[in-house]
C-alpha cells in the first residue's frame, strides 16, 4: 500500500526500491521468510502501515502467482515485481515505476538464488524473519536504489531479456471471480487493527490510498 494526498504522505520520488521480501509459496498461502523496507519517503506516522500493506501486498502476488512465472503489477505510478521459481522460492520487489522492470528482476534472481544456497529448503514452509538466518536484503535494497549501478552488476541480463514477463494492470486483475480487496484486508495476518481501520478510512474517502 502507498499512501497519496495526505498531508505530510509519501513524496513522489523516481526511481525508488520500497520493498524487497522472500517468500515461500504454501498450497494455500504464502509464508514470508524475511522482507526488507526503505520507507524514508514516507510520513513517519504512515510507516508503520505502509510497511504492514507492503507485507501483505507482496503475500497476495506470490499467492496468486504460478510457479516458474516472473510477473509485474501496475498499480498507479508504482510496480510491484515477483519472481515465484518453480521450488516455490518466490521474491517481490515494490518500485516505482520509473525504475527499470529488467534490473529488478536481475535483483530477485540473484537474491533467491542466494538465499536458496545459505537457507535449507525445509526451513521455507515454516520459517518466519525472526527464525531464518539471511542479512542480506537491507544491503541489496541500498545498493540498487541506483539502477546504473545495479544494472553493471547484472549477470543473468541476457536470459532475462529472453524471458517473458506478464504485466498486469492492476491488483484486482490477480484476484479469482467474486472476490474483494476489500475483504482480503480484512482476513489477513499481515494487518494489524489501525492498518484495517485506516484502510477503510481511506477507501471511503477515495482519495488517499492506493492498495497495490
Amino acid at each position: 500500500m502507498l499512501v497519496k494526498g495526505l498531508p505530510g504522505g509519501a513524496s513522489r520520488v523516481n526511481m525508488k526500491l520500497y520493498s524487497l521480501s522472500v517468500l515461500y509459496k504454501g498450497i494455500n498461502k504464502s509464508n514470508l521468510l524475511k522482507a526488507a523496507y526503505d520507507l524514508s519517503s514516507f510520513s513517519f506516522f504512515q510507516r508503520s502501515s505502509v510497511q504492514e500493506f507492503m507485507t501483505f501486498t507482496s503475500a497476495l502476488i506470490v499467492e496468486r502467482s504460478s510457479t516458474g512465472t516472473r510477473s509485474s503489477i501496475k498499480e498507479q505510478e508504482y510496480l510491484c515485481h515477483v519472481y515465484v521459481r518453480n521450488d516455490s522460492l518466490g521474491g517481490v520487489v515494490i518500485a516505482d515505476g520509473e525504475y527499470p522492470s529488467r534490473v529488478c528482476f536481475t535483483l530477485l534472481d540473484k537474491v533467491l538464488d542466494e538465499f536458496s544456497r545459505q537457507v535449507d529448503s525445509i526451513d521455507w514452509p515454516s520459517g518466519s524473519p525472526a527464525t531464518i538466518s539471511y542479512t542480506a536484503l537491507d544491503s541489496y535494497l541500498a545498493k540498487y536504489q541506483n539502477p546504473r549501478e545495479a544494472d553493471a552488476m547484472t549477470k543473468v541480463q541476457a536470459e532475462l531479456d529472453e524471458t517473458k514477463i506478464i504485466l498486469h494492470n492492476t491488483m484486482e486483475s490477480l484476484l479469482e471471480r467474486g472476490e474483494k480487496l476489500d475483504d482480503l484486508v480484512q482476513k489477513s495476518e499481515h494487518l494489524g487493527t489501525q492498518s484495517k481501520a485506516f484502510y477503510k478510512t481511506a477507501r471511503k474517502q477515495n482519495s488517499c490510498c492506493e492498495v497495490m
